[in-house]
């Protein structure tokens, strides 16, 4: 009686172990998946990055390629409020933030200029993601991170939202990823002290 009691005891535990094998180890591998996939490639970006730009820096000289083949300059970006917007269309992140952006683009009431730029994603891939998801804004694409690594070392999306003089007044990055009314909040401020700073150089002139 008491082998036969040890052997059932036995039993159910081993089916325990067994079921909870099976349940938890797909949960484990799948939460390990989505880690990956939400931080494309951040191990390689730490190797290489050593910039991080902060609010109150210059935005860096560049200048990219963007999709209707034109080209975008930091001196192009001279004389007004325009937002920069890094992502990786596989970045679940970038997914819920790129909607937002395109809602600015099509709503925003100020003259800004926009440019959406990948890292380290080529040209075909972005163009696919735009078709599906009926996006508009224009980008360039980078198949690297040189671009990116002149103003942070990781973590995409990355905002940054600058004025006439080129100066960084707002960044946002995943955590939290910026909603319309955070973007429009950085706009309406960044472009008030911008139109006070030429009213004060125009009153300094006179």
């Amino acid at each position: 009686m008491k082998i036969s009691e040890t052997n059932t005891t036995f039993a159910i535990k081993r089916l325990n172990m067994t079921l909870i094998h099976k349940i938890c180890l797909p949960l484990f591998l799948a939460a390990c998946a989505l880690c990956c996939f939400s931080c494309i490639s951040e191990e390689v970006e730490e190797s290489v990055g050593n910039i991080e730009l902060r609010i109150g820096e210059t935005l860096p000289d560049f200048t990219v390629q963007l999709n209707d083949g034109s080209h975008l300059s930091t001196n192009d970006l001279k004389g007004g409020v325009s937002m920069i917007v890094f992502f990786h269309t596989q970045c679940r992140d970038c997914q819920k933030e790129l909607p937002v952006i395109q809602r600015i683009y099509d709503t925003c009431p100020y003259p800004i200029q926009l440019v959406c730029i990948s890292r380290n994603e080529e040209a075909d891939a972005i163009q696919r993601y735009w078709k599906q998801n009926h996006l508009t804004l224009p980008y360039s694409a980078q198949k690297d991170a040189n671009i990116y690594h002149l103003f942070a070392k990781s973590r995409i999306p990355r905002i940054y939202v600058s004025d006439a003089a080129l100066k960084i007044g707002a960044i946002h990055t995943d955590n939290p990823i910026a909603t319309y009314e955070d973007l429009m909040e950085d706009i309406h401020h960044i472009m008030g002290n911008s139109e006070k700073r030429q009213e004060k150089t125009s009153a300094t002139l006179s």
